[in-house]
């Protein structure tokens, strides 16, 4: 009897230990995910295009208490109603903006969270559809360590905010197959995808249904699912309904089309590609799990016959195509592909993993190549890192370092046949993506034009609100417009030269080569930074010219006789 109940206090023990290791799991992620997502979040300015435009609509929102219609029917600084995007994103960046004050931080917050969120999402999905659970931890593991997920994920956009709507989305499409009443999540999350990013959310419902039928068909007649859709579906009609009876064609013709399916047949902006440009995009970023992603898609085409693969094939095939035939090419239009590569990637470290580490140990597959590989990318990596101590940037010296020590020990223990290369390859990206994070180098786009915030600073304390500013600056800036709290417009040299003499009281923003241009005894400088001087006329001077060019008063006709 004694036993017997020993036995039973060990089985009840085990259950207990068995019923906490997922929430740990998922809380250890959560808590690595926000600290990569959010340090040094609000150490960089804001750069163009979106999170310019995401910080400015979300201002004008901000600003207005919470009874008026300015949250429903938003507008840009100009009073012009913004159709580029549904608010949700900007809705909670104002959010944020009231509590803590407009800033940087607060402007990357709520995609930083949300896109850490879909961290330990990503996990609850991998526990659903694999066996057992390291392949699950793998792939959020290199999901997290994604540079795409991570650098986009922190900005000002809403890309993030897709991310975790869609896998939470996933995630009751799966859970719904053991418990039907999952099917009304689906709704919610979708409501969510459509209220961020518009028909996109018709995309990735459609990836949903798909999987649904291959997988588990009987869920299609399921009530509870399409209760939960036509729920979600409810607040996404009543705000585009609101839009449509308050602006009619206008914004059906701008929101839908310009901005959404014109962008399947046309490259909005000039933002075209190839169609392998998200390959490229894919190759380009993906390292260190690029390299495992062409067996992992194998891999995942031999065992289609199971519910991980099936939900990888149709999720990453039918996205892909669909963004790789649209004209319209955008780095970050690649992100909801990273979860399902993420899977296969997963599911094929577990196929090295488990055989070394358990009961079938046995040399990695095609060590040499592996090794050959990693070594090659150390060199490259080992040369960045000297390049950049010549260059004297030892912020990007430490992120080069960290990766070629990464990838040397990888490739050392491949060679030795150690599976815990993976270990080293996890760790390793981990604190070189921390390393870049905490750097000010981590939105390199900043480094391609002037820097926007000191010139906008500039702008704000010398000009009156709502003076508008041409400059000859080429491409309009929304980052330079959030900055300044004023409109920017580019305007050619004529367009100034003509500014300069019609206007009453003209504001430019000008280069050296373009001020040389203008008339200067007539100007007056109102400040100058980073190679940009910000003029106007002297109106002293203006009434001085002006006095001397007057002409003599005439005698009347009749006089002169």
């Amino acid at each position: 009897m004694d036993h017997e109940i020993s036995s039973g206090q060990k089985s009840g023990i085990a259950t207990k230990y068995q019923a906490w290791i997922d929430p740990a799991w998922s809380i250890g992620l959560w808590a690595a995910a926000l600290l990569l997502f959010t340090i040094n979040l609000g150490g960089l300015p804001l750069r163009d295009w979106d999170e310019g435009i995401v910080a400015q609509i979300a201002r004008e929102i901000s600003k207005a208490p919470f009874d008026t219609l300015a949250w429903l029917f938003p507008l840009d600084p100009n009073g012009a109603p913004y159709w580029n995007k549904p608010p949700l994103v900007h809705w909670m960046v104002a959010l944020f903006y009231r509590i803590w004050g407009v800033n940087e931080w607060t402007s990357r917050l709520p995609g930083a969270l949300l896109t850490a969120t879909s961290v330990p999402l990503l996990y609850g999905i991998g526990r659903e559809i694999f066996f057992q659970r390291s392949p699950a931890i793998f792939a959020a593991l290199v999901y997290l360590t994604s540079l795409p997920v991570v650098r986009q994920g922190r900005l000002a956009m809403l890309d993030g905010a897709i991310l975790c709507f869609f896998l939470a989305m996933i995630l009751c499409v799966l859970r719904s197959r053991r418990d039907l009443r999952w099917g009304l999540g689906i709704g919610l999350a979708f409501s969510c995808i459509c209220l961020t990013k518009g028909i996109l959310g018709i995309l990735l419902v459609a990836i949903a249904i798909a999987f649904l039928a291959w997988d588990t068909p009987r869920l299609l007649t399921s009530a509870y699912l399409w209760s939960g859709f036509g729920l979600g579906c409810i607040p996404v009609v009543l705000w585009n309904g609101a839009q449509i009876v308050r602006y009619g064609n206008e914004f059906l013709g701008i929101h839908f089309w310009n901005q959404s399916l014109k962008r399947v047949s046309d490259p909005v902006e000039d933002n075209r590609g190839t169609v392998f440009y998200y390959a490229l995009e894919v190759l380009k970023h993906g390292v260190p799990w690029v390299l495992f992603l062409p067996v992992g898609l194998r891999h995942a085409w031999e065992n289609r016959n199971l519910s991980w693969a099936k939900l990888a094939l149709v999720w990453s095939g039918v996205y892909f195509v669909v963004i790789s035939v649209m004209q319209t090419k955008l780095p970050w239009y690649a992100m909801p592909l990273y979860p399902a590569f993420a899977l296969m990637i997963g599911a094929q470290i577990q196929e090295f993993w488990q055989p070394a580490m358990f009961s079938d140990p046995r040399p990695i597959p095609k060590a040499r190549i592996w090794m050959a590989v990693f070594l090659v990318l150390s060199i490259v990596a080992w040369a960045g890192t000297i390049y950049y101590g010549m260059r004297a940037q030892p912020d990007v010296q430490l992120v080069f370092s960290t990766l070629a020590l990464t990838l040397t020990v990888a490739s050392i223990l491949v060679a030795r046949q150690d599976i815990q290369f993976i270990v080293v390859l996890i760790w390793g990206t981990y604190l070189t993506l921390l390393a870049l994070m905490m750097s000010n180098h981590w939105v390199w786009e900043l480094q391609e034009t002037f820097p926007a915030k000191p010139v906008g600073v500039m702008i704000q304390r010398a000009t009156p609100k709502g003076q508008t500013i041409y400059t000859s600056y080429s491409y309009f800036r929304p980052s330079l417009n959030f900055y300044s709290q004023r409109t920017i417009v580019p305007e050619t040299p004529e367009g100034l030269l003509k500014r300069w003499k019609e206007d009453a009281h003209p504001h430019l923003l000008l280069d050296m080569e373009a001020l040389k241009k203008l008339p200067q005894k007539q100007m007056q400088w109102l400040g100058t930074t980073e190679n940009w001087v910000l003029v106007s006329r002297n109106p002293a001077v203006k009434t001085t010219v002006t006095a001397r060019k007057k002409p003599k008063k005439m005698l009347p006709r009749s006089a002169r006789r």
